[in-house]
């Protein structure tokens, strides 16, 4: 145990039990215990394996390369759509992980054999993204935008591509990207 992380545990005000049969069991998986993120994570070396995170409605284990997991069992989720490696497994009481605490430590150990084999996750590339046709009318008017965003980091972009294409609405997007244009031509990313 890090007593660095004791106080994520010490302060939760929901899924404080679960949490701890959680942090018990990577710990008896021979991980590290780190704070990263403001969560406890799980480390072998220096690879990320898996954190604790909660929410209102669950606490979970997020394995950070989850998609290269055999997941057997079916019980890993995807976040979201956008959610390309890491997956998820939630839980609501003590009991759940109690029942599948040889599964979660299988999982585990899984996953460390995926960090010694060396194995990647594929991510798209941001040619896979889809480029609004707001973003590409922006992009055709003003070559200093092009240019601007093309310099961004593969990151940054996909994260602009995905913010801009969420609308259903022209309009919607159409302001996004009007707002995001000074952060784009200044080198910022979506969040910075």
């Amino acid at each position: 145990m890090n007593p660095k992380v004791d106080f994520y545990f010490d302060e939760a005000k929901k899924w404080q039990k679960e949490m701890a049969q959680l942090r018990s069991i990577a710990l008896d998986c021979q991980l590290t215990e780190e704070l990263k993120w403001g969560v406890p994570c799980y480390m072998y070396g220096d690879s990320n394996i898996v954190l604790i995170h909660s929410f209102k409605d669950y606490c979970a284990f997020l394995f950070f390369k989850g998609v290269l997991l055999k997941d057997t069992n079916d019980i890993l989720i995807q976040q979201t759509e956008n959610v390309q490696a890491a997956r998820q497994i939630r839980f609501r009481s003590v009991d759940e992980i109690v029942e599948i605490k040889a599964v979660l430590k299988a999982y585990i150990y899984e996953a460390i054999e995926i960090e010694k084999a060396g194995l990647q996750v594929s991510f798209k590339k941001t040619s896979d993204f889809e480029v609004t046709e707001e973003f590409q009318a922006e992009l055709q008017k003003s070559p200093k935008l092009k240019t601007a965003f093309e310099a961004l980091t593969p990151g940054r972009q996909k994260a602009y591509l995905l913010h801009f294409s969420q609308p259903k609405q022209a309009k919607t997007r159409e302001s996004r990207i009007e707002k995001a244009i000074p952060q784009i031509l200044n080198g910022k990313g979506l969040n910075d």
